[in-house]
């Protein structure tokens, strides 16, 4: 990836820098305040713009399909899943992770004007994806406080469940992903998640 500063007229996409006619934000301030008109959705890491697209129909599907086992297991009442949020991770980091967890109190933090950080988040990984740019982003939700990350791999039917950056379990067919110790009551068997 390009990091702004480096390249003033360009934004990063996986390993591909993209042209762009407006001018760039160079602070993360300008990035908050700064409307694309591309239709893409970007993220803020330290100076650097990073471009993706929103979730496709596959990935809405599972969010529908995660958000109703979350009101089926009663944990609505509680907090509530959210697709592509802004999340601030660090003064100089802001992320959008595919989906994440905010309570409800999180959530009138929010309300107020306060940023909190998911404890639990979901990146569902396409064939786009830059490996070493989901790694990094993974280290930076843990560095940020958050406790599960769980990463789905569609075009493989796996799905990684990281309670740290050192504890993974490996998920496939039958197995069970669990969203504990933030959600213990929120599991559900790979292959319902691809059904």
């Amino acid at each position: 990836m390009t990091a702004i500063s480096e390249l003033e007229n360009q934004i990063s996409v996986g390993q591909r820098p993209v042209e762009q006619r407006s001018a760039l934000p160079k602070t993360l301030a300008e990035f908050l305040e700064w409307e694309p008109e591309d239709g893409f959705k970007y993220e803020w890491n330290d100076g650097e713009i990073i471009q993706f697209n929103g979730m496709d129909k596959k990935e809405m599907y599972m969010f529908d399909l995660l958000l109703d086992l979350l009101i089926e297991k009663g944990l609505k009442k509680n907090g509530t899943l959210i697709a592509e949020q802004n999340v601030m991770l660090t003064g100089i980091q802001m992320r959008r992770p595919d989906i994440a967890y905010f309570s409800k109190i999180q959530m009138q933090n929010g309300r107020n004007g306060i940023d909190e950080i998911p404890e639990f988040v979901i990146e569902v990984i396409s064939s786009n994806d830059n490996l070493n740019k989901v790694e990094e982003k993974l280290t930076e939700y843990f560095k940020a406080g958050v406790k599960v990350v769980w990463k789905i791999l569609p075009e493989h039917k796996i799905v990684y469940v990281y309670t740290s950056r050192k504890t993974v379990q490996i998920c496939m067919d039958n197995d069970i992903c669990s969203a504990n110790p933030v959600l213990p009551e929120f599991e559900i068997r790979v292959g319902e998640i691809f059904g």
